[in-house]
């Protein structure tokens, strides 16, 4: 069921600025796929963690092996970014976040969830090397942490404030500038 919803996030977000859905035929009428695609939408992102709730605890190994672990109060604000090495916006947002990362490193970190069970760990590398993430990759193979966060699309970027509540849940990509006017806001929270 969650691979069936994340195949139609993906679909709906990959077809939000054409106001149609690929699995509708061409002589359905734009306004009603609009409207439905907007509903699903809604119905989905009503599930999701809330801004304003505790963030759900994890822990997760990263790319060589260390466990990180989210829940509660930290030190700094975090950044968890869902995503995948196959997703088009993952890659168009990847130099944003490496450049934001670092900028930001004093009050944020960032944390790259890659979803590996919808992935593999050869692509995922690949990916990490050619984007030249120096973040933690943490890798959640059997996709309980997206879930726990009710994903539906790659990316999502969940911002955590340092009193481990969740400040805001971005489903898709963000402009290197909105994606950072967020997260100035996360540092003053």
């Amino acid at each position: 069921m969650i691979g069936l919803i994340i195949l139609l996030g993906a679909v709906l977000y990959s077809n939000l600025g054409q106001g149609t859905l690929a699995l509708w035929g061409k002589g359905e009428q734009k306004e009603a796929a609009a409207e439905s695609s907007q509903s699903l939408t809604e119905l989905l992102a009503a599930q999701a963690p809330k801004p304003g709730t505790p963030s759900p605890s994890f822990s997760l190994e990263d790319l060589d092996g260390q466990v990180y672990t989210v829940g509660g109060k930290r030190d700094k604000a975090l950044l968890l970014n869902f995503w995948a090495s196959w997703c088009d916006p993952c890659k168009e947002e990847a130099s944003d976040l490496v450049a934001l990362a670092k900028k930001y490193s004093d009050s944020i970190d960032v944390y790259a969830v890659n979803v590996t069970l919808y992935d593999q760990l050869d692509n995922v590398k690949k990916f990490v090397q050619d984007y030249g993430y120096t973040f933690p990759v943490l890798l959640d193979k059997k996709e309980e942490v997206y879930r726990k966060f009710n994903g539906v699309a790659f990316p999502t970027n969940v911002l955590i404030g340092k009193d481990g509540v969740i400040q805001e849940v971005i489903v898709g990509s963000l402009s290197a500038k909105d994606l950072e006017a967020k997260m100035k806001k996360l540092t003053n929270s």
